[in-house]
């Protein structure tokens, strides 16, 4: 795992990087893809969360390996083992379980680190870097070609702009060594000073770096338009979680147009993963195969 040593090197050299990132003459242009859209679909370990394992505080009912045998026997090829319900983070485990999930069929198709990069004291930014550069390693052991990540909150006395530039720094530093294990960070629409698609988007277009892209979140705008602003950020997607439902603002929760949702993916040339992140209050057991059939039949 990367020591206080190398980050401090990490953290000088790419500072410079992160900085220059703020000039709107380097702002990252929207993914350049040839063909046409090919959607694959996966499965966030998240839509199980009530079963799994979550940092050793409750007692589960599933274990990761019996999570990927259900995905396996939902005819999938693919999964998102979120890094909150490993039990075990030493070196060893990681190789066992994408050798599991292999002989499964299944790929790793990315995972996630629940990071704050907004946060004002240094001491407890670094180590919200070094969480995201140890899950770089432990990901890229199990073929993972995309992590997300979050901008985080703004702390109390604290100010958006403040907040926004500390964020931009952290990432392009934890590009740069995420470049080194060829994984992609892939900034998520999550609240906070992501909540809009105009934050996001000034957040996203002030980081010019090849490991770096977005993560798009299909539940996560609570805005009048959630699919307007689902299509403004889409170009950038390297990554998408898709969900059953969606909420506007100052309205309640509803059904997700599933459709339209592939169809904003689809309309960009969208080629790469999309995990079902199921949140709803139905059963996940009984909610994720109906999803999952549904998803089947729009993605192709």
């Amino acid at each position: 795992m990367i020591n206080r040593r190398t980050f401090g090197k990490i953290a000088f050299a790419s500072t410079s990087t992160a900085l220059i990132a703020n000039n709107s003459s380097f702002a990252i242009e929207p993914v350049k893809r040839t063909g046409k859209s090919l959607i694959k679909l996966s499965l966030a370990a998240y839509s199980f969360r009530k079963y799994l394992e979550f940092k050793g505080t409750n007692k589960p009912t599933m274990t990761l390996e019996q999570f990927a045998e259900y995905a396996s026997e939902q005819g999938l090829g693919a999964i998102e083992p979120t890094s909150y319900y490993f039990p075990d983070t030493s070196k060893e485990f990681f190789p066992k379980y994408k050798a599991f999930c292999t002989k499964l069929g299944l790929d790793i198709s990315g995972s996630a680190v629940g990071n704050n990069f907004c946060i004002p004291d240094a001491a407890k930014l670094k180590e919200q870097m070094t969480s995201v550069n140890d899950w770089v390693e432990r990901c890229s052991i199990l073929g993972c070609k995309t992590i997300r990540i979050f901008a985080g909150t703004i702390a109390k006395g604290d100010t958006e702009e403040k907040a926004k530039e500390r964020c931009i720094n952290a990432i392009g530093q934890a590009c740069d060594y995420a470049a080194k294990f060829g994984v992609i960070l892939a900034l998520e629409n999550h609240g906070g000073i992501t909540a809009s698609a105009e934050q996001i988007l000034s957040i996203v277009k002030s980081i010019n770096h090849p490991y770096f892209g977005v993560n798009l979140d299909t539940g996560n705008f609570h805005t009048a338009d959630p699919y307007g602003d689902l299509a403004k950020l889409a170009p950038y997607a390297v990554t998408v979680q898709i969900k059953t439902e969606i909420q506007k603002a100052g309205q309640k929760k509803e059904d997700a147009d599933l459709k339209k949702l592939v169809e904003i993916l689809k309309a960009v040339n969208y080629r790469g993963y999309m995990a079902l992140e199921y949140e709803a209050d139905e059963e996940p057991k009984t909610g994720v195969p109906k999803a999952l059939q549904e998803l089947k039949k729009l993605v192709l």
